[in-house]
């Protein structure tokens, strides 16, 4: 029995080791064809001279350069000195979003000595826990909207538009952003039914192309407009006229993005590029600006503004001039500013890297401004671009921002690695693309609770801070709560590099009435 077992082990033996040595030799065979393949492919093609010269090896030099970005990210970038978002922002947002400590011990890895860099003057007493308040609600479109809207919610979240993003990032970002008391911006690829099944307030975004909100040629329909402000999640309706990334470049969907779904979402062709616009063909002057914002607000009853980069801005003092010509009511709710650092899921490198005013600029620069022309309580003033922690919400509210909203500290929360993979259908958290195999690996039902942790657990810090600096709730934060670090690396007072300008005395009473239409002309 047993020289029976042991010549059927044998045998089983001498059997694997005889397939194992085809496989081998079949795979040794399979290799050198594909190297083969690979060395003439090589030495016959013309576009590219690494591989025409180094046949075969001269492979190994791209996929290095592909897999570079993520050695960097994860083994030889400092914590503080990768872009666009270090590991030290980064890690913050996580430990937010996942509801963990996020204290730090030793002391502080930031330098204090950059220019530009934000200090905050503590208090010698500071807020006591017992006698801090909540935010302050603010108001945004009352006495001019039918429907005005009023929150409390300091930090909220940007434009990302359904296609841009995929349907699980959508369904979370909705729900965790009702859970948490916050809204929620469409962007500019129009209303899903995931924007409105997780119940938050939503504010609707008209972009150039006006998807969903467009007739059979791609003008404005009013009949449209009612329909999504029929929906009572819909709070607000922000005109898009420019975006942070790319200023003067419209929206950039890939055709392998456009899904069926996203294509009768927005009402456009399947499987085609879906490019907007650069700019509103109806909007060629501030009269016209002002006159769509009249017609939305008119039509749908609900506060309405304008998002723009700010670049040139000489158009101000413009646009706040004629509002006071026309009066008050045809002045637009809110103005949102977008900076030059903000993001993109695709948009010319030439304006990412080069173009418009950072926000630490451009948010001092337009609160100034509606100061200086007596319309800071008329008109509020949202802030985005690149402020994903505490800090940067609380420098926002020094700067006299009534709002900040973020799209990327979301999609930190959503569990976004900075993959730079958002313009291909690639990205491996499922948060940018619709390949159902990737997306499977977002559940909106955890990332849901992570959105509502990190809005809450950045509310709070910003809390923090504005007791740190003396003043019970956060929007009582002025610039004098703040220094600004110079080129010689000395802190110098905000007030003081941005003073708070005194309103102009031809506009300290302001009209209710607008001059008759026909001499607009």
């Amino acid at each position: 029995m047993l020289d029976t077992d042991m010549d059927a082990l044998q045998e089983f033996a001498l059997v694997f080791l005889e397939i194992s040595a085809l496989l081998l030799i079949f795979t040794l065979g399979v290799g050198l064809l594909v190297v083969l393949y690979m060395y003439l492919a090589d030495i016959t093609q013309t576009k590219q001279a690494i591989r025409r010269n180094y046949p075969v090896i001269g492979r190994f030099r791209y996929f290095f350069e592909h897999i570079g970005e993520f050695f960097r990210q994860y083994f030889f970038a400092l914590d503080r000195e990768e872009l666009p978002f270090n590991r030290a922002q980064r890690s913050w947002v996580y430990r937010a979003a996942k509801n963990i400590d996020s204290t730090v011990a030793f002391g502080s890895t930031r330098p204090l000595n950059q220019p530009g860099d934000i200090i905050f003057l503590n208090c010698l007493f500071p807020t006591l826990t017992e006698d801090a308040t909540a935010p302050r609600a603010v108001t945004i479109g009352e006495r001019y909207a039918r429907q005005p809207y009023t929150t409390e919610s300091l930090f909220n979240i940007s434009g990302m538009s359904f296609g841009a993003l995929s349907v699980p990032a959508v369904q979370a970002l909705s729900r965790g952003a009702k859970k948490a008391g916050i809204w929620m911006n469409t962007g500019e690829g129009a209303l899903s039914p995931y924007h409105l099944e997780g119940g938050c307030d939503l504010v609707f975004q008209i972009g150039t192309a006006k998807y969903g909100v467009r007739d059979s040629e791609g003008r404005l329909c009013d009949e449209r407009l009612r329909q999504v402000a029929n929906h009572a999640q819909v709070k607000m309706f922000e005109i898009k006229m420019s975006q942070g990334a790319k200023p003067g470049k419209g929206g950039i969907l890939p055709g392998g993005k456009v899904t069926p779904l996203i294509a009768s979402t927005r009402g456009i062709p399947e499987g085609q590029d879906s490019i907007s616009p650069n700019g509103h063909p109806e909007i060629r002057c501030l009269d016209d600006l002002l006159d769509m914002i009249v017609r939305i607000r008119e039509v749908t009853g609900k506060p309405v503004g304008f998002k723009a980069v700010i670049g040139g801005y000489g158009w101000l003092d413009e646009l706040f001039t004629l509002i006071h010509r026309r009066g008050l009511q045809d002045a637009p709710d809110f103005i949102t500013i977008d900076s030059a650092d903000g993001g993109t899921g695709a948009a010319p490198q030439s304006l990412i890297d080069f173009m418009g005013l950072p926000i630490k600029c451009s948010l001092p620069l337009v609160v100034d401004k509606l100061i200086e022309y007596n319309l800071r309580e008329r008109i509020k003033v949202i802030c985005s671009g690149k402020l994903i922690n505490p800090s940067d919400v609380a420098w926002a509210l020094c700067a006299g921002a009534d709002f900040v909203t973020s799209a990327r500290g979301f999609m930190f929360a959503l569990g976004c690695i900075q993959a730079l993979q958002c313009n291909k259908n690639t990205c491996p958290t499922g948060i940018t693309t619709h390949d159902p195999d990737l997306q499977r690996g977002l559940d909106p039902t955890d990332k849901s609770e992570r959105v509502y942790h990190f809005a809450t657990n950045l509310s709070y810090e910003v809390g923090v801070i504005a007791h740190s600096c003396g003043v019970k709730e956060p929007r009582q934060l002025k610039r004098y709560h703040a220094q600004i670090i110079n080129e010689h690396g000395i802190p110098e007072p905000m007030e003081e590099l941005f003073p708070v300008p005194v309103p102009k005395p031809e506009y300290t009473v302001a009209t209710e009435q607008p001059v008759a239409r026909e001499s607009r002309a």
